[in-house]
C-alpha cells in the first residue's frame, strides 16, 4: 500500500472542507425563495422568470401553481410579492399580488477597489462583501499581484465573480446584485466621485478608521443642515485593499495625491480577504441610519 505524504493528506483534508462548506452555503440558499430579475421581465402586473432560476424555483424548492416568492427588481431595487400562475421546464409565469415598502440596502453605498489576490481568495472576497452589503467590486491589479491575468482568464473570471455575487445576493436578501467591474490597473482608477476614499494601509498610525468616518458624518451633517434637508444622509464610499504583501509605496504616494486617506484598522495585520470584509462592515456600522 503506498504510503500516504503529509502534503496529500493536507490536499484532500482541505478538499473535503471545501466540500462541506459549499453544502452548507447551498443549504442555505435552497431556503431562499428570492428571485432577482432584469427590469424588462416585469411586465404591467406579470412576471416572466427563465434562465437558471427555474430550475431552482420547480426542482429545488419544488414550488407550484399558486405558491408564492418575492421577486426584486435588480436593478431599480423594488421588491413584490408575487403567486405563480403557470410554468413549463423554461419558464416561471408570476402574477404580482403586491409590492413591498421596504429595501434591504443601505444608505451607504461602498465600493470595494481590491487587489487582486489568489483567485480562489478573491472568490471569497466577493461573496462575504456582497452579503455584508457592498454595491460594487472593482479587481485591481496592483504592483504586488502575483497571478497573471490575461484576456481570455479575465473574462472568465468576471463571468464566474458576477456569478458569485449573484448567488450570495440573493442568499442575504440583498435587493440588488453587486456589479463586479472590469479589472483595471491601479493607476486607471477613477476614485473622483466618492465622499472619501478610504485606503488600509499597515504603516498608518495615527488615523483610525472610526476617527475618519465621524469627521466625514459630521462634515455631510453640517452640509445638510445647511441645505434645509431631513433625507436620510446618502454616503458614497471608496474603499482601496492591497493584495497580498499589500500597497507599495509609490501607490501609496500615488493614491496621496488624488486625496485618498490612508487609515488603520487596528494593532494587528489582516489578510487581505479580511481587511476589506471588517473596513466593509465598519463603514456599515458607523454611517448606516
Amino acid at each position: 500500500m503506498k504510503k500516504k505524504t503529509w502534503h496529500s493528506f493536507v490536499k484532500s483534508h482541505n478538499l473535503v472542507n471545501r466540500i462541506y462548506d459549499m453544502l452548507d452555503y447551498f443549504h442555505c440558499f435552497d431556503e431562499v425563495k428570492n428571485v432577482e430579475l432584469a427590469k424588462n421581465q416585469i411586465k404591467n402586473n406579470n412576471i416572466i422568470i427563465n434562465g437558471d432560476d427555474v430550475n431552482h424555483i420547480i426542482n429545488v424548492l419544488r414550488m407550484k401553481k399558486g405558491d408564492e416568492l418575492q421577486i426584486c427588481n435588480q436593478e431599480t431595487g423594488d421588491n413584490y410579492n408575487a403567486q405563480i400562475t403557470q410554468y413549463t421546464k423554461d419558464e416561471v409565469d408570476c402574477e404580482i399580488i403586491e409590492k413591498i415598502n421596504k429595501t434591504t440596502e443601505s444608505n451607504v453605498h461602498i465600493t470595494l477597489f481590491q487587489g487582486i489576490p489568489k483567485f480562489e481568495k478573491m472568490e471569497l472576497i466577493i461573496q462575504k462583501n456582497t452579503e455584508v452589503g457592498v454595491s460594487k467590486i472593482v479587481p485591481v491589479i496592483m504592483e504586488r499581484t502575483v497571478v497573471k491575468i490575461d484576456e481570455k482568464v479575465a473574462g472568465k473570471k468576471l463571468e464566474r465573480w458576477q456569478k458569485i455575487a449573484e448567488i450570495a445576493a440573493k442568499q442575504s436578501m440583498r435587493d440588488i446584485i453587486p456589479k463586479i467591474d472590469n479589472i483595471i490597473k491601479l493607476k486607471d482608477t477613477d476614485i473622483t466621485n466618492f465622499d472619501a476614499v478610504l485606503v488600509a494601509y499597515e504603516n498608518e498610525e495615527h488615523n483610525k478608521l472610526k476617527d475618519e468616518l465621524q469627521k466625514l458624518k459630521q462634515k455631510l451633517k453640517s452640509n445638510s443642515s445647511k441645505d434645509n434637508t431631513e433625507d436620510t444622509l446618502q454616503y458614497n464610499i471608496a474603499i482601496v485593499i492591497g493584495p497580498e504583501g499589500g500597497i507599495a509605496e509609490k501607490e501609496i504616494e500615488m493614491l496621496a495625491e488624488k486625496n485618498a486617506k490612508f487609515v488603520s484598522l487596528g494593532k494587528r495585520i489582516l489578510r487581505t480577504e479580511t481587511a476589506g470584509l471588517v473596513m466593509a462592515g465598519n463603514v456599515l456600522y458607523e454611517l448606516e441610519e
